[in-house]
C-alpha cells in the first residue's frame, strides 16, 4: 500500500504476519496515511509520534507494529538534549513534542541537520 511514493509500512520480520490492511485502524497506520495524503499532524499526534519513536527498541525513526515498520523519516528531526550534564539523542517532529517526552530539567536542545 503506497501513496505519494512513501510506503505506509514495510515488513521487517521473517515470520508470517497478518496483511497490512488488518492494521488500518491502528494509530500509527492512520498517521502515516494522513501524512501521505499531504495533511499536517496536530499537536497530540506529534506528541504521540515522538513518544512512539523514542520508546521503541527496534528503530530510531520508525514505529514497529506486528512485524511492520512504519517509517516517519520525512517528518522527524534529530535533536540532542543536554540534561544533567550529559547529551542524549532523540528524534521528534518538533521541539515541543520532544519536550513532552523528556522528563526533568532540560539545559539545552540543539537540532542536528543531516
Amino acid at each position: 500500500m503506497e501513496t505519494k511514493g512513501i510506503a505506509i509500512a514495510t515488513k521487517f520480520v521473517r515470520y508470517e504476519v497478518p496483511e497490512l490492511e488488518t492494521l488500518k485502524f491502528s494509530k500509527v497506520y492512520q498517521l502515516r496515511e494522513k501524512l501521505n495524503n499531504g495533511d499536517k499532524l496536530n499537536r497530540a499526534e506529534k506528541n504521540w509520534l515522538a513518544e512512539a519513536v523514542n520508546r521503541n527498541a527496534f528503530f530510531k525513526r520508525a514505529v514497529p507494529l506486528q512485524g511492520y515498520r512504519f517509517g516517519f523519516e520525512d517528518v522527524l528531526k534529530t535533536y540532542i538534549v543536554k540534561q544533567y550534564g550529559s547529551w542524549q539523542e532523540y528524534n521528534a517532529p518538533d521541539k515541543t513534542s520532544l519536550r513532552s517526552i523528556v522528563y526533568g530539567r532540560i539545559d539545552q536542545i540543539a537540532e542536528i541537520s543531516k
